[in-house]
């Protein structure tokens, strides 16, 4: 153990005596002390020859040696970090790479295009949480607990007592209005919801709403039937084909949702719209009178109608794509097909 305690003294004079002259001897001194094959892994491997009662004091002299030798090192990183900055044949003559500029996302861009129709009508935006009560998501549309339609929006329990899930639809945040009390209203309220559905080419566990309230005296299913008629008008074009089919809906009464002609087929027939020639765009209806109790508004007094559309469904139709799923996957080749579309 002597003989290593004075070898160990010698290479701390040579430590303390080296100056390197550039960055190739610091990188020599890097190998000779600190490499794989370096003095200090050689000494660490001699303390097997040390005795047992030894070898604490001689771990000592070891690891004060190792420190010294890569503090010694640090002292002069600036000439490694200069000796890489110079390295390379960069050409400083040619132009800078490119910045690429993102995308907005489709759903972004039909988004923006629902909500600027329905404010030149007067509708401004409300929004409300993604994590909502029993109350605003059912109870107070008209769908009491053990209700069979709350099987048609079969969603995500996150607690029991009390219940607490993700929304199913953005109905909720048009109940927290309602029940504010501040008349006539005149509002949608875009916002992501979440079903327990089967994922494919038409559904997902996730999707985009727009839905739509007007509540008013003397306000009756004409005037729905007149600001959907401008809204496929505006979003789809004028000759857009539009029908209107009677439907059920706990909330509204009487209900009914619209279809528009298929753009993907022209009408003739094809997996999105399941053959018939036209796709269902929304579903709506008046307001029914048990909702507007359950909110404090009168319904002997006021009315109202109500509507609510899928974003993916209306921007599939607008922009004729095939497969739902493709708007989650995050795929560039299919995002950067929008760029034009700013």
């Amino acid at each position: 153990m002597e003989q290593l305690v004075q070898q160990i003294a010698a290479y701390k004079e040579e430590i303390a005596a080296f100056t390197p002259a550039g960055a190739a001897d610091l990188e020599q001194y890097r190998i000779k002390f600190l490499g794989t094959k370096g003095i200090v892994k050689a000494l660490f491997g001699e303390m097997k020859q040390v005795p047992n009662d030894r070898k604490k004091e001689f771990g000592q002299i070891l690891n004060e040696f190792k420190q010294l030798a890569e503090s010694r090192y640090e002292q002069f990183s600036d000439l490694k970090e200069a000796a890489g900055a110079d390295q390379g044949d960069t050409d400083y003559t040619l132009p800078a790479a490119p910045h690429r500029l993102g995308t907005r996302h489709p759903i972004s861009l039909v988004r923006n295009k629902i909500i600027r129709i329905f404010e030149r009508l007067g509708f401004t935006i409300a929004e409300g949480p993604e994590i909502e009560d029993d109350w605003h998501n059912f109870t107070a549309l008209n769908l009491p607990e053990n209700h069979p339609a709350r099987d048609m929006q079969d969603t995500f329990f996150i607690s029991k007592n009390p219940d607490w899930l993700l929304r199913t639809q953005t109905s909720s945040a048009q109940v927290r209005v309602m029940e504010e009390g501040k008349l006539p209203i005149r509002i949608i309220s875009p916002g992501r919801v979440y079903r327990n559905e089967t994922i494919s080419a038409r559904a997902h566990c996730f999707f985009h709403q727009v839905e739509g309230l007007y509540i008013d005296e003397n306000v009756s299913f004409a005037d729905l039937k007149q600001t959907l008629y401008h809204f496929v008008q505006e979003m789809f074009g004028e000759n857009t084909g539009i029908r209107f089919r009677p439907s059920y809906f706990p909330f509204t009464e009487p209900s009914a949702e619209m279809d528009i002609v298929c753009f993907i087929c022209g009408g003739t027939g094809c997996p999105v719209c399941k053959q018939t020639g036209w796709v269902e765009i929304l579903g709506c209806g008046m307001v029914h009178p048990k909702v507007l109790a359950n909110c404090g508004i009168d319904p002997e007094k006021y009315t109202g109608f109500a509507f609510g559309m899928g974003i993916e469904r209306i921007t599939m139709l607008k922009y004729q794509i095939k497969d739902l799923r493709l708007f989650s996957e995050n795929d560039t080749r299919f995002l950067e097909q929008f760029e034009g579309a700013i």
